[in-house]
Parts: structure tokens; C-alpha cells; sequence
């Protein structure tokens, strides 16, 4: 029983030790109001143009009780290394 117990520590500890951490995105964030005169097309055209022109995604909508979007757009930092 020792035997197997010692195995299998040995057969994970360098899988652990080796691997770096996972890289966690960093992303900006953009937030956004439409009144509730809005149309659901004219939304959808404005974040489609974000989303298309400027790399921005979805994050999240909220539809207010007065009809008002609250509207998270979000898109990924990228960090540029230099190369010299």
C-alpha cells in the first residue's frame, strides 16, 4: 500500500511543479445606458458595430423596471512584450 501511495506521489508531483499558472485574461470594460426609447434593433446594430469594429463582446445587459439597458461591453487587454 506504501508502494502505490509513493508512486502516485511521484507521478504527480512533477506535473504540478512544472506547469506555470494559467494566465488570467485581463479585459477593459465599457458601460453603457440606453434610454427605453431605444429600439431592440437600433441596440443590437450599436453593439454589433462595437462588437465587429472595435473587438468589443457582451458582458451583460440589464433591462431597468423603466425600460433603460444597462449594458457591459468588455474586451481583452493585450499586452504587448517587447521584443529587444
Amino acid at each position: 500500500m506504501w508502494a502505490w501511495h509513493d508512486m502516485r506521489m511521484q507521478w504527480l508531483a512533477p506535473m504540478t511543479s512544472k506547469r506555470p499558472a494559467p494566465a488570467v485574461p485581463e479585459y477593459e470594460f465599457w458601460h453603457l445606458r440606453l434610454p427605453s426609447t431605444t429600439s431592440r434593433g437600433a441596440a443590437r446594430r450599436l453593439l454589433t458595430d462595437r462588437a465587429e469594429y472595435g473587438h468589443w463582446e457582451l458582458a451583460r445587459v440589464r433591462l431597468d423596471s423603466d425600460g433603460t439597458r444597462r449594458i457591459t461591453l468588455r474586451r481583452k487587454i493585450l499586452r504587448v512584450r517587447p521584443t529587444i
